[in-house]
């Protein structure tokens, strides 16, 4: 298995509350920053859809997943109280998804198990 067959990720929307869009986006910021020093991060990026913020990243493992949550939980309190979680995904090998349906299952997401796909290395 190579290392995208067995990344995890997780895909949470948030709706920003009327007006709280500007510290919303300052808060992102403070998101990127403290996950950039992470080692298991594959990817970490945010995309805005009005008054929406979606959150795509992806992870070495549910370990990798976790670290991250315990990382950024502080940020994300303070997130919560500008915008509402309305949905989150998370995608991965069933092995790994296992191991997080105790820690997440609060936030009641849609389990996705890893089948199958390509995996292309592109030159930079």
């Amino acid at each position: 298995m190579n290392v995208i067959e067995r990344a995890v990720s997780i895909h949470p929307y948030f709706n920003v509350r009327s007006g709280q869009m500007p510290a919303a986006k300052a808060l992102l910021r403070e998101f990127v920053a403290r996950t950039a020093r992470e080692d298991k991060v594959l990817y970490y990026e945010f995309t805005l859809n009005d008054d929406q913020i979606f959150c795509r990243e992806a992870y070495l493992g549910a370990a990798g997943l976790l670290a991250h949550l315990t990382n950024v939980g502080d940020l994300l309190e303070k997130f919560l109280a500008l915008a509402e979680l309305v949905r989150v995904e998370v995608h991965g090998p069933a092995g790994e998804l296992d191991q997080l349906k105790g820690p997440l299952g609060h936030l009641n997401p849609a389990w996705f198990v890893y089948e199958c796909g390509v995996t292309r290395s592109v030159p930079v």
